[in-house]
C-alpha cells in the first residue's frame, strides 16, 4: 500500500448505502476499552503498552485467540472483558461532526457494522449519544470477523443492496481489508490514530468537514463541505 495523501480526493460516484464501523470510526471508546483491556493484559502478565496497539479493530475473542496463552479459554474471556466494558462506558464521545452526519442520511441506507458483541455496541452508541440504526451487524452475527469480508457483505445483504454498492467508513487496517475483500470502496477516519495509516484510500480527519448529498431516488453522494478561510483540514491532522 501507498501512504495516504495530505488531500484525499473522496469518491466521485453516488453509492445505495453507506456502512460504518463503530470504535474510533463514528465515536471514540479509546479510554474505557484500553482502561479494560489495559487492567486484564497486566492480570495475564502481558507487556500492557506493547499490547493494546493489538485490540482494535478485531473482535475481542479473536483478539484472545490470537495471544494463545495456556490455560485460557478466548470465549469466556472474552464475555468477562464485554462484560467489563458494557459497565465502563465513562469518557466515550461521538466523533466530530458523525451526529449531524448520520441524521442526514435516510434511515434504511445505513448501518453500523462493528466488531464489538451487539450489547456492548448499544452501550456504547447510547453513551456517544447517538442513534441506533436499523441495521446493525455485530460481532455475534457472523463467523469470521474483520479482516475478513463476512461483516460488511451481511450489512449490505441486510440494507437489501449489492456489496459494490456500498461505501465504508473505518479507521482501522483490519476493517479496510474486511471492506476491500468485499469488494466496497472505503474512506478511512483518521482523527483517533496516533500514527499515520499506510494506505490507498481516501482519508478524512471526521465529518465536520463531510455532507451527504441524497439524490431524489435515495442514492448517496460524499463531498467535502465548503470551510470559511481556507482550505480542508489535511487528512494526516493527528490529536494532540
Amino acid at each position: 500500500m501507498t501512504a495516504t495523501p495530505a488531500l484525499p480526493t473522496l469518491p466521485e460516484r453516488d453509492f445505495a448505502a453507506f456502512l460504518f464501523d463503530m470504535d474510533g470510526t463514528i465515536l471514540t471508546s479509546i479510554k474505557a476499552a484500553e482502561r479494560v483491556w489495559g487492567n486484564w493484559a497486566a492480570g495475564h502478565g502481558l507487556d500492557v503498552a506493547a499490547f493494546l496497539p493489538t485490540i482494535h479493530g478485531k473482535r475481542t475473542e479473536d483478539t484472545i485467540r490470537g495471544l494463545d496463552l495456556p490455560g485460557v479459554d478466548p470465549a469466556t474471556e472474552a464475555a468477562r472483558i464485554t462484560l467489563a466494558e458494557i459497565e465502563d462506558v465513562a469518557g466515550i464521545e461521538a466523533i466530530a461532526g458523525v451526529a449531524d452526519f448520520l441524521a442526514s442520511l435516510p434511515r434504511e441506507r445505513w448501518a453500523i457494522v462493528t466488531s464489538a458483541p451487539r450489547a456492548l455496541a448499544e452501550a456504547r452508541i447510547a453513551a456517544a449519544g447517538l442513534p441506533l440504526p436499523a441495521v446493525l451487524v455485530a460481532a455475534e452475527d457472523v463467523e469470521r470477523g474483520k479482516p475478513a469480508p463476512d461483516p460488511f457483505l451481511l450489512g449490505a445483504r441486510k440494507l437489501g443492496v449489492p456489496p459494490a454498492d456500498c461505501l465504508v467508513f473505518e479507521d482501522t487496517l483490519a476493517g479496510l481489508r474486511s471492506a476491500a475483500a468485499a469488494g466496497m470502496d472505503s474512506i478511512v477516519v483518521t482523527i483517533t490514530h496516533t500514527h499515520p495509516l499506510e494506505t490507498d484510500v481516501a482519508a478524512v480527519v471526521d465529518y465536520a468537514d463531510l455532507r451527504a448529498v441524497t439524490s431524489s431516488d435515495g442514492r448517496l453522494k460524499i463531498q467535502r463541505r465548503p470551510r470559511e478561510g481556507g482550505e480542508p483540514r489535511s487528512a494526516r491532522t493527528l490529536p494532540v
